[in-house]
């Protein structure tokens, strides 16, 4: 048997993570849908006053899923959030932009964010 770990199709973990924000009344939409199996996430973190984070989706050397702040440690400004989604997309057609508004900043996806 081979070391690799089965793992969840994309829809079904953006499907869960939409039952979980509306249950915690988080406003949360798929903006864009990628490969339903084994397309990445890319998170739009609006986080109101504070300007927006996008969280990249990855996995460590030892398989571990984590969130990488892909526009830097600050929170930048709408324009930029969608600059660096544009360039994301073009590079990666199977790519799902999930949007969520939370002035706490909780991503509902599991995993570390580095």
């Amino acid at each position: 048997m081979s070391g690799i770990e089965p793992r969840l199709k994309t829809g079904i973990v953006v499907q869960a993570a939409l039952r979980l924000a509306t249950a915690q009344a988080i406003p949360m939409v798929v903006a864009r849908r990628g490969d339903g199996d084994a397309g990445a996430i890319l998170i739009k973190l609006n986080q109101l006053e504070h300007g927006f984070t996008i969280l990249a989706q990855t996995r460590t050397l030892e398989g571990e899923l984590v969130w990488l702040r892909a526009t830097g440690a600050k929170p930048v400004d709408e324009p930029a959030a969608d600059t660096y989604i544009a360039r994301q997309v073009k590079r990666d057609p199977d790519l799902w932009i999930v949007e969520i508004e939370d002035r706490a900043g909780r991503p509902i996806f599991g995993g570390r964010i580095l």
